[in-house]
């Protein structure tokens, strides 16, 4: 056996259960999608068992993910994703006078989100509390925001930064002029 051997042996678990998050499918998912086992399919991930060609075309067809690609070493160092400014997702019916573009990759949602908002001035994004330990994380880049969670209220100026309960209602409100924040939530 190679190094290169070696690397792919390693490496595969990690790039199955990357996968298999990606699409966001539990291990019950990816067995019924593959035909292999929920406890093999833990196995793999976990490197305690080395799938056979069959079983590994299976997970990979169940996956959606390229076969070769995904025994090829060097196929993540050399993966840039770029989303030009045009095509990044923006909802703008959320608050009002309150753009905001979703700058996360979707299989983060839920977990890590990351946003850019702009706000027009006089513009409010009020948000319901979102799930049990949610946090927000705002920085502000132009303007200036009260930022409220729960009673409590903070004024925010270019460069400053609060952290924040998301798990009950908050908001952010625009105060004398337009305002663009970035937005992390985490566990929402």
């Amino acid at each position: 056996m190679t190094d290169t051997d070696d690397t792919i042996l390693t490496q595969l678990p990690a790039r199955l259960k990357d996968a298999r998050r990606v699409q966001g499918l539990s291990l019950d998912a990816v067995a019924k999608l593959s035909g292999v086992s929920r406890s093999m399919v833990s196995q793999i991930e976990r490197g305690e068992s080395s799938p056979t060609i069959a079983t590994l075309w299976n997970l990979t067809r169940a996956l959606q993910v390229d076969f070769a690609g995904l025994l090829d070493a060097g196929a993540e160092a050399a993966r840039i994703e770029t989303l030009r400014s045009a095509a990044v997702p923006t909802i703008n019916n959320l608050g009002t006078g309150c753009r905001i573009r979703i700058l996360s990759p979707p299989e983060e949602a839920g977990h890590h989100e990351v946003y850019e908002l702009l706000i027009s001035e006089g513009g409010k994004l009020d948000s319901k509390p979102h799930t049990r330990g949610a946090r927000e994380h705002l920085s502000v880049f132009e303007g200036t925001v009260d930022v409220a969670s729960g009673d409590a209220v903070s004024r925010l100026h270019a460069g400053d930064t609060a952290r924040y309960a998301a798990d009950v209602p908050h908001a952010i409100v625009a105060v004398d002029g337009p305002v663009r924040a970035f937005l992390v939530v985490q566990n929402a």
